[in-house]
């Protein structure tokens, strides 16, 4: 006699409901597996890594810019069509990010950013040896479409390891290889072009040899952080340890929609952009990201031809963005300690309108400072007074931009990715503009009226961090998109 019934088989193909039991999850909330829980070294390799690898793609941006002039020599053309190898790449930075991003939510951070920078540093090979300018643009704009990569996923990376009391301090250090490869970039490449011996085509092997260095180390340093991804991992190794095939993860169960993902990063960023917190957000990080890459053609303008000064040397004011920069980081780490006392305050939540106070500083700040570059740039005065300028131009630049891009994380919340989006392909759109821009500008109207028209433009958008830190909260509330934020 049996104790307890037979056990009822069924047919293979027959569907069973998954069990609880079947599912693998975290242990728990301090499980050491999830990257929340990483040791602090590890989260700060991941960090350090993902942004040396980011650094070499904004480096690629900029680097070609000190090579333009023997680039139109070489191929007989005029300045502003050589140019193009510049806008087209920040159009590629664009585009790219409407692949990469759904491809990181599908196979993981790890592999959506180490393959597509491969091909990116394959790119920057082929723009070395490009014969003609039709191969030179097209292997400028590819290689950018793929180098977006980093710069569109590190976001998703820290937010994989870190806690929004956390988040601010670990962006803050991302935004800065955001900065730092467009600043140094067109120095190291005025010194190779310089060099007879090298030439332009050297800042496309450097680029190239310093893509495939840093991707080297990060393959071998990075491990796989985004939490989904890591729990099919986890499943598969206790499917072959206990030998129950019906372990799986949630993830698993989830059928790669081409319709579910276009939707989040095509059709929802635009949507969000007919948003008031998004439009005017993101319009004014990338009006800021824009002036950026402006000077590119704006510092030799006025420290080579106006005042004289040797092409390497006329790009050494560039340093003077980085320690605006520099300045603007430590601003935003300060703020941050003061945003996690609100965020405690208000029982771990997210609190947007406290990212914005720097925001509120950088906004004057990056307005006064095209002014001051602009009407100082004549030899009559000394240099000093431009490059504090560009001083205040670089701590606005920070502020604005690393603020912006938390205000909408933490506004947007389940829909941060199609925000982050739509900002990254606007920001682009603008960056890859204002290049072809600058020269005819300056040269035309001369660069102090000419710096008023930007610096006008920016006085405009300083109400904006200031409308928003009085009336946001009031504005989440009203929209679909953003009320899930608002805690009352």
């Amino acid at each position: 006699m049996r104790s307890r019934g037979a056990p009822a088989f069924t047919h293979p193909l027959a569907h069973v409901p998954t069990t609880a039991d079947q599912l693998v999850d975290f242990d728990s909330a301090d499980d050491p597996y999830h990257p929340l829980n990483w040791p602090t070294r590890k989260k700060v390799l991941t960090t350090l890594m993902y942004g040396l690898v980011t650094m070499t793609a904004t480096w690629a941006s900029s680097s070609y810019s000190a090579g333009t002039r023997d680039i139109a020599r070489e191929f007989g053309v005029g300045i502003q069509v050589a140019n193009l190898g510049t806008s087209l790449f920040l159009l590629g930075f664009g585009l790219g990010p409407l692949l990469w991003a759904p491809l990181s939510e599908v196979y993981g951070r790890r592999l959506a950013v180490m393959a597509p920078m491969f091909v990116a540093a394959c790119f920057s090979f082929g723009s070395a040896v490009a014969k003609d300018l039709q191969t030179l643009m097209i292997t400028r704009f590819f290689g950018a479409f793929f180098a977006s990569a980093p710069v569109t996923n590190t976001g998703g990376v820290l937010g994989d390891l870190y806690s929004p009391a956390w988040r601010g301090i670990a962006m803050a250090g991302y935004a800065m290889s955001v900065v730092g490869g467009p600043v140094i970039g067109p120095i190291v490449s005025a010194a190779l072009v310089q060099d007879r011996s090298l030439g332009w085509r050297w800042t496309q092997y450097v680029t190239g040899i310093l893509q495939a260095s840093l991707l080297l180390l990060a393959i071998l340093l990075i491990d796989e952080s985004y939490p989904p991804k890591l729990l099919v991992y986890k499943a598969r190794r206790l499917r072959l340890q206990s030998g129950n095939w019906a372990l799986h993860a949630k993830f698993e169960e989830w059928d790669v929609s081409v319709g579910q993902l276009a939707r989040k990063f095509l059709v929802r960023p635009v949507q969000l952009l007919c948003t008031p917190i998004c439009f005017l957000i993101a319009l004014y990080a990338s009006f800021c990201y824009g002036i950026l890459y402006m000077q590119l053609g704006a510092i030799p303008i006025i420290f080579g031809e106006l005042r004289g000064w040797k092409p390497l040397v006329a790009e050494l004011p560039f340093l003077c963005i980085m320690i605006g920069a520099i300045l603007g980081c430590g601003l935003n780490v300060y703020n941050q300690i003061l945003y996690n006392k609100a965020y405690h305050a208000a029982g771990d939540r997210p609190v947007p309108e406290r990212r914005l106070p720097p925001m509120m500083l950088g906004s004057v700040l990056f307005s006064g400072g095209q002014f001051f570059v602009g009407w100082t740039a004549t030899p009559s005065v000394h240099w000093i007074a431009p490059c504090i300028g560009l001083v205040m131009l670089g701590i606005g630049f920070f502020t604005i931009f690393q603020a912006a891009l938390n205000y909408l994380v933490d506004t947007f919340q389940a829909y941060a990715a199609s925000a982050v989006a739509a900002n990254t392909f606007l920001r682009s759109c603008f960056a890859a503009a204002f290049p072809l821009v600058v020269g005819p500008l300056y040269h035309n109207i001369g660069v102090g009226p000419g710096s008023s028209i930007t610096g006008g433009f920016a006085a405009l958008l300083i109400p904006v961090p200031f409308i928003f830190y009085l009336f946001g909260k009031r504005v989440r509330r009203a929209s679909k998109w953003s009320k899930a934020s608002v805690f009352d």
